[in-house]
Formats: structure tokens, sequence, C-alpha cells
């Protein structure tokens, strides 16, 4: 079996337990239940899927929202680095199997950056799963500026992962079949990496490294599109500052959620095989799925195999899987 690296593979604990209490992606019951059983899980539910899916290391992050929610500034970094340290400790007792992306206090962003430069350093992350905004506040704000020059001196890559958006525009009213992440999710990420991409962040600290969940929240199909628009807007703009070009620089994406092999094929023509890395989005998807997905694909073994591990172990520097 193709062996694999996975990178939106979640958890939670019981003090990150209240602040997921309204993320129920099923009215099910016992499905919510069971999603929760695996969440909670370090062991052999994890490992099984893991391993009938080739998966040989999963990069785990908290399960949205993580800390982003917590209105009490102190305790929101108290809650990150309880958090962290109890993701560290579970790393230890798998370290060939598990990595940890860092749950971050954004509520501050100078205590963010330091408890970024910690689980690097000290705890030994990959680097941090950010779940959309916090508290209302896009990471395009100035304020964040010195949290951007912190991930850049690490050279650590950032998930960015969607989350509910800050508020319920008037397009959702009376549709709540469109919440969460059938589409409101698409919609609040999508916009948050464009507010990035059109705010300088990248040419200001040109070392950034960007993730995306979902096959890109749809910004690769629309590229040309983009460009066009800001062309548009203004005529002057330098060709290595259009979306296009700064997507394709500092974007990686993952498989999460998406097994269109239609999709995946306009994926690496847009960005380039080298910016696309598998992963399943435990527990909420089947790994097996995922896996056939990648496994089936029209690709050829050199391309399938940079998806399945080869450019997470770059981006990651963790060990290419045996």
């Amino acid at each position: 079996m193709l062996k694999k690296i996975a990178l939106e593979e979640h958890f939670i604990t019981e003090l990150l337990a209240p602040h997921a209490a309204h993320n129920r992606p099923t009215k099910n019951a016992a499905t919510f239940a069971e999603l929760r059983r695996r969440l909670a899980d370090f062991g052999a539910l994890r490992l099984e899927a893991m391993d009938q899916a080739g998966i040989a290391y999963a990069v785990l992050s908290a399960t949205v929202p993580g800390v982003q929610t917590e209105p009490d500034v102190a305790r929101a970094v108290d809650l990150a680095r309880r958090a962290n340290d109890e993701l560290a400790a579970e790393v230890r007792r798998q370290p060939a199997r598990y990595g940890g992306f860092a749950a971050l206090p954004l509520q501050d962003p100078a205590a963010a950056a330091d408890e970024l430069e910690r689980a690097v350093r000290q705890l030994g992350f990959k680097g941090a799963m950010i779940n959309g905004h916090t508290l209302g506040r896009y990471l395009d704000e100035d304020r964040f500026l010195p949290f951007w020059e912190r991930v850049q001196y690490l050279d650590t890559p950032i998930y960015l992962h969607p989350t509910d958006p800050a508020d319920r525009p008037a397009m959702f009213a009376g549709r709540p079949e469109l919440h969460g992440s059938t589409w409101a999710w698409t919609a609040e990420a999508a916009t948050h990496a464009l507010r990035l991409v059109v705010s300088g962040v990248f040419q200001r600290f040109p070392r950034l490294a960007l993730i995306l969940g979902h096959l890109g929240e749809t910004l690769p199909y629309v590229l040309w599109r983009l460009d066009n628009r800001a062309r548009r807007a203004d005529e002057t703009i330098a060709a290595h500052d259009r979306p296009s070009a700064v997507i394709k620089r500092h974007f990686w994406i993952t498989t999460t959620g998406v097994c269109d092999h239609a999709a995946l094929h306009t994926a690496i023509a847009n960005l380039g095989a080298d910016r696309v890395m598998f992963s399943v989005d435990y527990p909420y998807e089947s790994g097996t799925v995922a896996a056939e997905f990648l496994e089936t694909a029209p690709i050829s073994p050199e391309v399938m195999a940079q998806i399945a591990h080869g450019n997470a172990a770059r981006l990651l520097r963790v060990p290419v899987p045996g």
C-alpha cells in the first residue's frame, strides 16, 4: 500500500471539549458520539484507521475552533499552552506515527508568536493550525504583523482551517443547509486567505508558507478570474504581485474532504504537483475513502508519491515513509 503522510487529522481533549460543543456536523446522536470518541482517542482506534489507509505519519491538530473562541485573553493563552502540552505528551508516546500542529491564542498576537516558538522549538511541533478568524479578527490586520514576523523567523508552515463566519450574512438567512462545512466554511476560509493575498502580507514576509485544506477552498479554480479583476482594478500591478502568483509562491493545499479526481487534476494543473498533499480530516472523513481516491487517481506514480508523502515530508521536514 502507498505510504502516506496526513496533515489535517483532528483531536479533542477534556480541556478543549467545551469550546467545540457547538461543532455538530451531524444530527445523528450516535454518529456524533462516535466522532467524539474517535477525536478523544490517541491509541488503537486512530492507529487502526491510519493503518487501514496506509498513513504512516499524521500531524494532529485540535478540532475547530480550538482556543480561538475564548473571550478571556489570559485564559486563551493558558488553554493553548495546556492543550499543546497535552498533545506533545501524546506525540512522545508515538513519535514515529504522530506529529503536532500547535493551537495558538491569537487573541494576543505576541503571546501567539511566543507559543508558536515554544511549540516548534521545545515541543517539536511542525507548525500551527489556525481555525479561521479569532473573535472576528482576521490575520491580515496590522496587529498580527509581529506574529507573521515570528512565523517567518521560525520558517514553519501555518495551516489555515475554516470556521463559522464571524457573522451570519443575509445570503445564508433561512438556509441552515449552507452553514458549516457544506459551504459557509469554504467561503470563510477562501475569503480569509484572499485577505492575506491582497493585504501585502506575503510581500512583506516572502518566506511564509500557508496550507489550505479541501483542495484549496476553491481558490485553485478561480486564479484566472482573480488575476483578471486585479488587473482591471490596477493596470500597473506587477506580474509577481497578481493573486495567482502570490498563491503559487506561498500556498500548499491538501486533499482533505475532496475525493474528486477532476478537482485534483485542476489543482495539480493550476498550482503544480509539488503543492498538493494528502490528508483525510479524521475522524470527520473516511481514511479508506481518501486513500482509495488517491490510489486510483489518473496520475503518474511519481506524482502520486509526491502527493502521498513527498511534498509533506519536504515542507514539514519529516522522514519520507519507508
